[in-house]
């Protein structure tokens, strides 16, 4: 088994990361398809408790290299935050071992406010979402409003596409009694983000298949799980991303055919995160 991928069958929390954990010396490189950081996985290191939301967490294994795909919304504060940890602790992590897609969405500061709005509006009927702005990010992705990681590294672009996403934002922020967000700031604070990440960018679909092309093994570690995705899980009560083993293809621009193997990972008995059965 070649490429093997590791998904959570319920609702979440099944205990995906310790299997990833477990399983990541076998592979060269460990690779997340969907989700932001709106879900985490838990390792111990040295006895040591690490959370992992963005960054793989087979990154905790010397020469293995992480990928965040292009299916992720990524919070640039959060991927650094977890990135300093992760050194601070004495993980080896630059951009030899862990690759972030050009194309994986970014979280812009207007999106958490936008889902904070959204959750109140539906009263008794809310999401229990995380409100870390996941949801918004992916309605811009589909909306073609939003902003690409590869976007951050264009100056020009990128702040063209922040005042054009403002001149929306700003009116729903309006509507609801809120002020509005200056796009200056927002420029300089996601330029500087894009320095420091450019580094670690590339185009993700090449990349694994010259991966996969030198015989390379390939662990895929799903997030949250099957019964929270956008199509196939207890909608509306669900996230914005697809969780199922088919969200691999979409999420990192490879073949359906490279995922030789999908573990499934239920606990005994069922609990969930939010709202809903």
């Amino acid at each position: 088994m070649n490429n093997l991928l590791v998904i959570g069958t319920q609702w979440g929390d099944e205990g995906k990361g310790k299997i990833v954990d477990v399983l990541a010396p076998a592979f060269d490189l460990i690779a997340r398809y969907q989700g932001g950081h709106n879900a985490g996985h838990t390792v111990y290191l040295q006895g040591q408790k690490i959370v992992l939301h963005l960054i793989p967490s087979g990154i905790l294994h010397a020469g293995k290299i992480g990928v965040i795909g292009n299916g992720l919304v990524i919070d640039p504060a959060a991927f650094f935050k977890e990135l300093e940890d992760l050194r601070s602790i004495g993980v080896k992590v630059d951009e030899n071992r862990l690759v972030v897609s050009r194309s994986a969405q970014v979280i812009m500061p207007y999106h958490p406010r936008l889902e904070r709005i959204s959750e109140e509006q539906r009263g008794k009927k809310m999401i229990g979402t995380t409100c870390r702005g996941i949801g918004p990010c992916y309605e811009d992705k589909a909306a073609r409003w939003g902003i690409r990681v590869a976007d951050l590294l264009e100056p020009d672009l990128l702040r063209e596409k922040v005042e054009e996403n403002l001149a929306v934002k700003n009116r729903i922020f309006e509507t609801f009694g809120q002020p509005a967000l200056e796009a200056g700031p927002i420029y300089e604070q996601y330029l500087k983000f894009g320095e420091r990440l450019a580094p670690f960018v590339k185009d993700v679909s090449a990349f694994l298949y010259e991966q996969v092309k030198a015989g390379k093994s390939i662990l895929f570690e799903g997030a949250q799980g099957v019964l929270l995705d956008l199509d196939h899980g207890t909608y509306p009560f669900v996230t914005s991303s697809s969780c199922t083993a088919g969200g691999v293809a979409t999420g990192l621009g490879i073949s359906p055919k490279q995922v030789t193997g999908v573990l499934g990972i239920t606990k005994a008995y069922a609990t969930r995160v939010g709202s809903g059965p």
